[in-house]
């Protein structure tokens, strides 16, 4: 039972179930909980095996940098509790899986959507992680793509809507991750990662900050106009983006830098949950 516990955590349960989570809420979305339960089950199942397969392969590329870093030298790939080559045959098996069942049951848009997120991750986050501060940016793009694909399972088109929502979560992710990057700035300055708080400072990645939760925004707005989500969701979110606006620029006058981080990216977890249960919701609010 431990080593399942080992396996599992390798595959990051976290980034799944928030990735799995945006999904759903984009499903909802588009069939305006009109569900088709089987089309539900199989893009939730393909996209969490696809997910956890890109997870997989990451933490097997990461090895090294992990070693590295403090905070993941004890992980269970880096002390050889899980072998890599069972990790990487486990995560192809997945991958396999997931995207057979994205094929069989869903339709070839979500597969397309689903392997420009596998790619992004798995290849040129991987590689820009290491190379350039610009990985960020980079990596948003896998994130952005599950909250899309399921609205996308149902509509079968790629419209303003599942762009609106794509961008939405492009932006979202930005200060989630700055903050990250700010209270274990260390941390990644060990393994050897250029990401913008170690190059740039937290300041500038407090500007940064400020300027994505701003875009953010204004993405969550236009998607209530565009993807006809109502009064009641713009109203909530809105409120919700320029607190969280608010919020970050009490940085500029926190002593505390990293303290400040630590609820920025716990706020974040707020507007993302808040986020997903509004999509989900809006076509059954009264406005």
């Amino acid at each position: 039972m431990d080593m399942l516990r080992k396996y599992y955590a390798a595959l990051k349960p976290e980034r799944t179930y928030a990735n799995v989570m945006t999904t759903g809420a984009g499903f909802l979305l588009a069939c305006k909980w009109h569900i088709h339960w089987g089309l539900l089950v199989a893009t939730i199942a393909g996209t969490t095996a696809v997910v956890m397969s890109a997870c997989g392969v990451n933490n097997c590329t990461d090895r090294g940098i992990d070693a590295r870093m403090p905070r993941t030298k004890r992980r269970a790939t880096v002390t050889g509790d899980v072998p890599i080559r069972r990790l990487a045959i486990l995560s192809i098996v997945l991958g396999i899986v997931g995207f057979g069942i994205l094929i069989w049951w869903v339709n070839w848009l979500v597969v397309l959507l689903g392997a420009v997120g596998y790619l992004d991750y798995v290849v040129l986050y991987g590689w820009t992680k290491r190379t350039t501060p610009w990985s960020t940016w980079v990596g948003t793009v896998s994130g952005a793509v599950p909250i899309a694909a399921g609205y996308v399972a149902v509509s079968d088109r790629l419209d303003t809507t599942a762009l609106a929502l794509a961008l939405v979560m492009l932006f979202w992710q930005m200060p989630h991750f700055y903050a990250i990057g700010i209270f274990r700035r260390k941390d990644y300055k060990s393994g050897g990662l250029p990401i913008w708080p170690v190059r740039y400072g937290v300041k500038n990645t407090q500007v940064w900050i400020i300027i994505c939760t701003i875009l953010y925004l204004y993405a969550v707005l236009w998607l209530a106009v565009v993807g006809s989500l109502g009064f009641i969701f713009g109203l909530v979110m809105g409120m919700m983006g320029v607190y969280w606006i608010g919020r970050g620029l009490r940085g500029f006058r926190s002593q505390d830098p990293e303290k400040w981080a630590r609820g920025m990216f716990g706020l974040s977890l707020v507007v993302l949950l808040v986020l997903a249960a509004g999509i989900a919701l809006a076509p059954v609010l009264p406005i």
